[in-house]
């Protein structure tokens, strides 16, 4: 009300909304519907995973009519490359277009691995080129600090059964892959392996797709099962 006298307006922004538990979704849903018959000025801005939109429609049928819900994955090529180069143009360093297309190459245009290998490519730059020399010199670095914190911390909260179930997904390749071609490489059927496919659901490790098919939450997360397996 206090917004709506000042001809104003609140906007609430929410990371990792699918983490919320349903009564508190439910209870979101519940008020902003309200907020929206009587016309307040609020409105939330929320990210989250692929299977937020069924945890939300689940804690209320008509969510899908009071929000507008767009798909964000990897970036297309023109968005990734200035990502990467613009924030360095800033700066006055620019890319030669060889590093530009090694970088995007080996972030398969994940945003937060831009970042990572930007990072890493400026920091082994000689001067205010990065080249294709540096582009290369930053991939074991960056996936070196990927592999020891962003896929590490995801992988060591899981637990024994769920593991094998992602070591299974990642033998098979990169994804995305049918629930019974991974409860074959895990040697039973698909009805034995459900708890953890749906553990691995709601810890956001992986998602489900249409017809029964599973892929990784972020890229690259297979390489880094497969760099991992001879080290345990």
């Amino acid at each position: 009300m206090a917004a709506q006298e000042s001809k104003t307006a609140v906007v609430i922004f929410i990371d990792e909304l699918q983490y919320v538990a349903k009564p508190e979704l439910e209870a979101l849903i519940t008020a902003l519907h309200a907020a929206s018959q009587k016309h307040l000025p609020i409105a939330v801005v929320a990210a989250g995973l692929p299977q937020l939109l069924g945890q939300m429609g689940k804690a209320k049928s008509y969510s899908e009519r009071l929000f507008e819900f767009e798909l964000m994955d990897k970036l297309p090529r023109a968005a990734a490359i200035a990502a990467l180069i613009a924030p360095a143009a800033n700066s006055k360093v620019i890319y030669e277009e060889r590093a530009v297309a090694e970088i995007l190459e080996q972030t398969q245009g994940y945003p937060y691995f831009i970042q990572e290998w930007g990072r890493h490519a400026w920091n082994v730059a000689k001067d205010h080129t990065i080249t294709l020399d540096d582009a290369k010199l930053a991939t074991p670095s960056a996936v070196g600090e990927l592999d020891n914190g962003f896929f590490r911390v995801r992988f060591d909260r899981l637990t024994p059964k769920e593991k094998l179930y992602m070591q299974a997904m990642a033998t098979l390749g990169q994804g995305p892959h049918r629930s019974g071609d991974i409860a074959k490489e895990m040697g039973g059927p698909v009805t034995s392996v459900a708890p953890e496919r749906n553990s691995l659901i709601k810890k956001g490790t992986i998602y489900g797709l249409a017809h029964g098919e599973n892929a990784f939450t972020v890229p690259m997360f297979d390489g880094f099962l497969k760099r991992l397996r001879p080290a345990e």
